[in-house]
């Protein structure tokens, strides 16, 4: 058996070196290493991917989120709602720009943000909501939608574990995640279903004014060489990383199928053992999470009951097994974030994930001799300790 790896790049570089190369030597060749035809390239494919108007590169995924709400014109002391079981970035930059963080709990099942414990934080310097599609699973956007809509919010789409899933809606149609709000960011991070060779990122939208504002925001405020229309920051994604992404892009697909076979590969182990909730989707799912598009695993995320979840990443680790937790402190109780506001009732599920959760290796070059034996070392490590 080869060695299991938490994220496989490597393996999946090998496969299309034959591509990726050429396109990175081209760049070299013609020295366009900063806003250079593949940074336009790439754009034009992924909005097409999309199905978003505009695509507007940038220097990394927290670049994006922060470029977003920029653009949007939030002013200091308007309240960004979000969720408290996420990685740090999203809020950082609600902080960065003197917004007013505002962190409420997510929903037991998918870990994503809840509808109902974002209308109770909504109060009169409320701007907007930031939905993460949390390892890889599409928030509830048609409620935070109409939320957003009751209560003239903006809705910006944290996009950065979730590229390529695409959302069902009531009315029986799709849209990719990352189109669907006023504006959203996404990191092309290496590790990301969509990564690069180094840091990346970029802000979608459809809103054809507010493309035009982050474009001048990108580039220290420019439209015109020297003429700086608005306070910008300096976040481009260079050419070389555009080169890889264009590469890798018409393969996401199939890498993001790759990702949810290996998922029903895990939940079809772990299925109906009592202490071992396996990722799920929304309610459109039906069985096994792993049979619909709305779940692209990023992470796949198992919940543990009365299962020593510390012991079992040591064992995992005496394994050779890697493993990880994903988030081990609540952002509420971290010192950057914490705020005498907050009451711990209200983070019941958050405070409950972070002592439980676990995510098992999950890449496209997983195999089924690799997934057996993760599965087995982890029911064999919970039944024994019973």
């Amino acid at each position: 058996m080869k060695k299991i790896q938490m994220v496989d790049l490597q393996g999946q570089y090998a496969k299309i070196k034959d591509v990726v190369d050429p396109s990175i030597q081209e760049v070299m060749d013609s020295a366009a290493f900063i806003n250079g035809p593949k940074v336009h390239q790439f754009q034009k494919n992924l909005e097409d991917y999309l199905g978003v108007k505009h695509v507007i590169p940038c220097a990394n995924g927290t670049d994006a989120l922060q470029i977003a709400m920029m653009g949007l014109g939030l002013k200091p002391g308007d309240e960004v709602i979000t969720a408290d079981f996420t990685f740090a970035a999203t809020v950082e930059v609600i902080a960065l720009l003197q917004l007013t963080p505002v962190l409420v709990d997510v929903d037991p099942i998918t870990f994503n943000i809840d509808v109902e414990a974002i209308e109770k934080a909504i109060t009169p310097k409320t701007k907007a909501i930031v939905p993460v599609h949390l390892f890889g699973l599409a928030a509830d956007m048609d409620a935070i939608m109409d939320l957003a809509k009751k209560h003239n919010l903006y809705v910006i789409e944290d996009n950065a574990q979730g590229i390529g899933a695409d959302y069902l809606h009531s009315d029986g149609t799709k849209t990719k995640t990352g189109a669907i709000g006023h504006v959203a960011s996404t990191s092309f991070f290496p590790s990301k279903n969509l990564g690069c060779y180094g840091d990346g990122g970029a802000i979608f939208t459809n809103d054809d004014n507010l493309a035009h504002t982050i474009r001048g925001i990108v580039n220290h405020g420019m439209y015109k060489r020297y003429h700086h229309d608005v306070v910008g920051v300096n976040s481009r994604l260079d050419s070389i990383q555009a080169a890889v992404l264009d590469a890798k892009l018409p393969h996401l697909d199939t890498y993001n199928e790759a990702r949810r076979n290996a998922a029903r590969k895990y939940s079809e182990a772990f299925k109906d053992h009592p202490k071992i909730t396996v990722p799920t989707g929304r309610t459109a799912c039906e069985g096994i999470c792993g049979t619909c598009d709305c779940h692209v695993f990023h992470q796949y995320t198992l919940n543990l009951k009365d299962v020593d979840r510390d012991a079992l990443v040591a064992h995992l680790q005496e394994q050779n097994i890697p493993c990880g937790v994903y988030y081990p402190i609540p952002l509420h109780l971290q010192k950057a974030y914490a705020d005498e506001r907050y009451n711990e009732e209200d983070f019941k599920v958050t405070n409950q994930l972070v002592q439980s959760v676990i995510s098992l290796p999950m890449h496209t070059e997983l195999d089924d001799e690799q997934i057996e034996f993760i599965t087995t070392t982890v029911l064999n490590f919970i039944d024994g300790n019973s």
